[in-house]
C-alpha cells in the first residue's frame, strides 16, 4: 500500500499550515520550484564560461538558454492537466526526479549539442513539477490557511530568484560552471524525500477526456522551427527561410488543431476578450526585454567590463529585491487604481534602467553604472508585475483563471524565447564574437537600445489598450512577492462568489 494511503495520513483539503505536515508540504513544493527558478537565472551568469569551456559559438549559448524556455514553455500547459488527471503529487516527483537526471546529463555535457539537448529534456522536467507545485498548495491545505501558504511559498520563491545569479556567479568562478547544474541533485533527492512521505496524494476527479497531445506537440515544433531560424538568420538564410515557413505552417496547424480539439490546451476563445488578449502581447513585449537585457548583460560585465561571474551575477539583484519588499504594495495599488497607470509606467520606467545600461563599458563602476540601472529596471518591474498578473485573472472568469494564467506564463516564456533568438543577430553579433570586448560592446549597446523600444511598445499597448471599468477586490495579491526573470508569478486560484475555491 501507497504509505499515504494510511489511515492516519493527512488528507488533500486537510492540512494545517501551523502542523509539521504542514511545513514540510510547503518545504517540498518551494524547494521543488526553486531549482527550476535557480537554474532560468543562474545558468545566464555562467554562460561565458560555459562557452569557452565547450568552445561553442554564439549559437550554442543561445540555444543553451532557449532549448530549456522552449519545453518549458510549449509543455507548461500539458503538465499542469497532466497532474489534474494522474495526481498531482505523483506528477511533480516525476518531473522533480526528471529535472535531476537531466541537470545531471547537463553538468556531464562534453559538448556544446549534447548540453542544449539536456537542457531541452531539462525543460520538459520544469513542465512537469512547476503547475504541480503551486497546485499542491491549493489542494492540500485547509482553505483557511491557502493564502498564507501561496504568500509564503512566494516569498521564498523570490529568495531562489534574488539568490539565483549569486550562486550561479559563485559557482561559475569558483568550483565550476557545471556545479550549477549538478547542485541540483542533492536538492532534487531531498524534494523528493519529502514529497513522498508528507504530501497527500491529490487530483481533478472531474478531469476527464483526452490530452490535447497534439495541441502540445505542434506547439512546440512551431516554436522549435522559429528559434531556429531567427538564430541562423545571420549565418544560415536559406534554412532560416525554410524553418520560418515551416515555423508559420505548424503554427497554423496548431490554431486548427486548438479549434477542433474538445478540450484545448490554449482556449482559443480566450483571446475574443480584448483585454487578455492585449495584456498578453503587452506581457510578450515585457518579458522578451527582459530575456534579452539578462542574456547581454552578463557578457557585458563579463567580455567588456572584466567584471568576475560573482559580481555580475549582482547586476540584476536589485530587482529581486525591489519586488520582494514593493510587491504587494503594488499590487494593491493595482487594485485601488486599476491596471492603466501601472501597467503604462512600468514598462517606462524598466525602460530607463536599461537606457542607464548603455553607461555600462569597459571601465565600468559597479556601483556608479550597474546598480542604478539595476534599481531603475527593478522599480519598473516591481510596479508593473503584480498589476498584470491581476489583469489576466480579471480578464476571464473566475473558473477559467488557472488557464489564463498559464497562458500568460507561456506567452512570457515565448517572449523570452524569441528575443534572445532573434536580437543577436539583429545588432550583428554571432559566431565567436561574443569573446572579443569590442564586439561585445557595439552589440549591448544595440541590443539595450532594442529592449528600450520593446519596454515602450508594451507602454504605448497598455496605453492605448488595457482598460478595465473596475479592479476586482478578490485577486490573490501574495502570488505577486516573487519575479522571474522568464514569466510572471504564477496566479493561485481566486475564490469563487459565496467563499467557495
Amino acid at each position: 500500500m501507497d504509505a499515504m494511503d494510511a489511515k492516519d495520513a493527512p488528507r488533500a483539503g486537510e492540512v494545517a499550515l501551523s502542523g509539521a505536515t504542514g511545513r514540510r508540504v510547503l518545504f517540498a513544493t518551494v524547494l521543488g520550484s526553486s531549482m527550476v527558478l535557480l537554474d532560468g537565472t543562474a545558468v545566464n551568469v555562467a554562460l561565458p564560461r560555459i562557452g569557452a569551456d565547450l568552445d561553442s559559438d554564439l549559437a550554442g549559448l543561445q540555444w543553451a538558454v532557449n532549448a530549456y524556455l522552449l519545453t518549458l514553455a510549449g509543455l507548461i500547459l500539458l503538465g499542469g492537466s497532466l497532474g489534474d488527471r494522474y495526481g498531482r503529487r505523483r506528477v511533480f516527483v516525476i518531473g522533480v526526479l526528471w529535472f535531476a537526471v537531466s541537470s545531471a546529463m547537463c553538468g556531464l555535457a562534453p559538448s556544446a549539442p549534447l548540453l542544449v539537448g539536456a537542457r531541452g529534456l531539462q525543460g520538459v522536467g520544469g513542465a512537469l513539477l512547476t503547475p504541480g507545485s503551486l497546485a499542491i498548495i491549493q489542494a492540500v491545505f485547509r482553505p483557511q490557511d491557502r493564502a498564507a501558504a501561496v504568500g509564503t511559498w512566494a516569498g521564498l520563491g523570490g529568495v531562489a530568484g534574488a539568490v539565483g545569479p549569486l550562486l550561479g556567479g559563485w559557482l561559475a568562478g569558483g568550483p565550476g560552471w557545471r556545479w550549477v547544474f549538478l547542485i541540483n541533485l542533492p536538492l532534487a533527492a531531498l524534494t523528493v524525500l519529502v514529497a513522498v512521505r508528507d504530501v497527500p496524494e491529490n487530483r481533478d476527479e472531474a478531469a476527464s477526456g483526452r490530452f490535447d497531445v497534439p495541441g502540445a506537440v505542434l506547439a512546440a515544433l512551431s516554436l522549435c522551427s522559429l528559434t531556429y531560424a531567427l538564430t541562423a538568420a545571420t549565418t544560415q538564410p536559406f534554412a532560416a527561410l525554410v524553418t520560418g515557413a515551416a515555423a508559420v505552417l505548424l503554427g497554423a496547424a496548431f490554431v486548427v488543431a486548438e479549434r477542433r480539439s474538445p478540450r484545448p490546451m490554449v482556449p482559443l476563445g480566450l483571446f475574443k476578450v480584448r483585454l487578455f488578449s492585449y495584456t498578453n502581447v503587452v506581457t510578450v513585449l515585457i518579458y522578451g526585454a527582459l530575456a534579452a537585457v539578462s542574456f547581454f548583460l552578463v557578457l557585458q560585465l563579463q567580455t567588456t567590463a572584466g567584471f568576475s561571474p560573482l559580481v555580475a551575477g549582482l547586476a540584476l539583484l536589485p530587482l529581486t529585491l525591489l519586488m520582494l519588499a514593493f510587491s504587494s504594495r503594488a499590487a494593491r495599488l493595482g487594485k485601488r487604481i486599476g491596471p492603466h497607470v501601472p501597467l503604462t509606467a512600468g514598462p517606462v520606467l524598466a525602460a530607463v534602467g536599461v537606457l542607464l545600461m548603455l553607461r555600462i563599458g569597459p571601465d565600468a563602476s559597479y556601483f556608479a553604472d550597474v546598480l542604478p540601472a539595476g534599481i531603475g529596471l527593478g522599480a519598473g518591474m516591481t510596479l508593473l508585475v503584480a498589476p498584470l498578473t491581476a489583469t489576466v485573472l480579471d480578464s476571464v472568469d473566475v473558473g477559467r483563471a488557472g488557464t489564463a494564467s498559464g497562458i500568460n506564463n507561456a506567452a512570457a516564456r515565448t517572449g523570452g524565447l524569441v528575443s534572445v533568438a532573434a536580437i543577436p543577430s539583429v545588432v550583428g553579433l554571432s559566431g565567436d564574437e561574443y569573446r572579443s570586448p569590442a564586439d561585445v560592446d557595439a552589440a549591448f549597446h544595440g541590443a539595450m537600445l532594442t529592449c528600450a523600444g520593446l519596454l515602450a511598445m508594451a507602454a504605448v499597448t497598455a496605453w492605448l489598450f488595457v482598460r478595465t471599468a473596475a479592479p476586482a477586490p478578490e485577486t490573490v495579491d501574495a502570488v505577486c512577492r516573487s519575479c522571474s526573470l522568464s514569466a510572471p508569478p504564477p496566479a493561485a486560484e481566486r475564490e469563487k462568489p459565496g467563499g467557495g475555491t
